[in-house]
């Protein structure tokens, strides 16, 4: 049924009388918690820190982080009319499992381990997890800069810390 309201939305279909201003508490705490361990990065620095660099990606950062507040803003605010309240299904498994492959990564990094696969478990996982969970939440207009923001993250990653 999810996909169905995907692919249905990416044909152009998707109108805005099916969502309203409202805020919802779990896309606020879903960020939250993704943020918790950036928090802690910018207090105390991991041993062998390279995400401290500078960038050399600036355009694709902006980009990124402008689809990143934008779709921030909108799970917190904007709901599909017809979004039944949360429970767990496979979709909200699947954004608890993101959750704690992402803070697995972190906990490598702060060990000292700083390989492609814990830059992609640093990238990876916080994006997929706002993904299933704007899906989960029917909110098509949080998804489409979620996707942009999870292909400029990633690109990030790679050209910076892995190529």
């Amino acid at each position: 049924m999810d996909l169905q309201i995907l692919l249905f939305c990416l044909k152009g279909r998707c109108e805005l009388k099916n969502y309203k201003f409202c805020f919802d508490i779990w896309g606020l705490v879903l960020f939250l918690i993704i943020m918790i361990p950036n928090f802690i990065w910018f207090a105390v620095p991991a041993p062998n820190d390279i995400l401290r660099a500078d960038s050399i990606t600036p355009t694709v950062d902006a980009i990124g982080s402008l689809c990143q507040i934008f779709f921030i803003i909108v799970l917190c605010i904007i709901q599909r009319k017809s979004t039944p309240k949360i429970q767990v299904n496979s979709l909200i498994i699947m954004v608890i499992a993101s959750v704690l492959l992402y803070f697995t990564g972190w906990i490598f990094y702060y060990v000292g381990i700083t390989n492609p696969l814990i830059i992609l478990l640093l990238t990876i996982p916080p994006c997929v997890a706002f993904i299933f969970f704007a899906i989960d939440r029917k909110n098509i207009i949080a998804l489409m800069p979620a996707i942009v923001f999870t292909i400029c993250h990633i690109t990030y990653a790679i050209i910076n810390f892995i190529i």
